[in-house]
């Protein structure tokens, strides 16, 4: 420890003065820093590069739980206790979450489905069982963008999603047709969502009825009845829009775009999941 005090300020003090201090001698100061690093000096060294690597690859939004897992697929023998002091000691931390808001109006004068889902949310065992839905903001120098998300129930998948600067039944029908069209199911889709008047409106409940869905709805004021559709929407603010200043709409649509597609749905671990992303949960599956 008084080596390594000695080299840390070297340049501060003559080293001369410093072994003196410390009651060393200068040859065996000099002759500690010719030796190599200890093996596990390195391996510490080589693990923090690896993290800073994954936390800049993925978005810094990794804490140690799915960095571990990181590198565990990368072939290193490590435990998570361990990634999480290297993180700590190299100032890495994954972004923070911030509070926002509710969206969805459940005061008007349309029928509301029952909560058929009423929280089993282990119920699905294949894809396209189960869809999740929901709405969020999103500000920009131009104003409000809302966000309407189709989340697959089993897989985590975002199977549709649309943003528009209105919040309208438009929005939330765009989702639903994305998802119809990218997933074909077969057979009837249990869609859940709030009772917001986007999701009671006819024009969605009509498309449901075409479709052969069922629809299932939230208890009023219950977030905790779509709570992995509120989770994912947690996740997105915490790691892309808390940490964004959009001046244009077009800027959000690209940015959801390549957090969506390019990085939650193909690349990013998730804890329900055994740590895989929902692409790779869905090959194994």
């Amino acid at each position: 420890m008084r080596f390594q005090f000695i080299q840390e300020h070297e340049e501060d003090f003559e080293v001369t003065r410093l072994c003196e201090t410390f009651e060393v001698s200068r040859s065996g100061y000099y002759a500690w820093k010719q030796r190599p690093a200890s093996e596990s000096s390195q391996r510490a060294e080589s693990l923090t590069a690896e993290i800073e690597d994954i936390h800049l690859k993925r978005k810094q939004v990794y804490g140690s739980p799915r960095v571990h897992q990181e590198l565990l697929d990368r072939g290193y023998d490590v435990c998570v206790n361990t990634v999480a002091k290297l993180m700590r000691n190299a100032g890495i931390r994954a972004k923070t979450k911030k509070k926002f808001k509710a969206t969805t109006n459940s005061k008007h004068d349309h029928p509301v489905a029952q909560n058929v889902l009423d929280r089993e949310f282990d119920s699905p065992s294949k894809p396209n069982e189960v869809w999740l839905s929901d709405i969020t903001y999103i500000w920009t120098s131009a104003g409000w963008m809302y966000l309407a998300v189709v989340l697959d129930l089993f897989t985590r998948k975002v199977v549709g999603w649309s943003v528009d600067a209105s919040m309208t039944s438009q929005l939330v029908l765009d989702a639903l047709q994305q998802a119809v069209v990218r997933e074909r199911p077969e057979g009837a889709v249990l869609c859940h969502s709030d009772r917001g008047s986007q999701y009671a409106s006819e024009a969605y409940q009509q498309l449901l009825k075409e479709r052969g869905f069922e629809c299932s709805m939230s208890r009023k004021g219950n977030c905790w009845d779509n709570a992995p559709m509120e989770s994912f929407f947690a996740t997105l603010k915490k790691e892309l829009i808390h940490h964004e200043q959009y001046h244009t709409r077009s800027e959000v649509r690209l940015s959801l775009f390549e957090y969506i597609e390019a990085f939650y749905n193909t690349i990013r671990k998730h804890s329900a999941l055994g740590y895989k992303s929902p692409a790779q949960f869905q090959q194994t599956t």
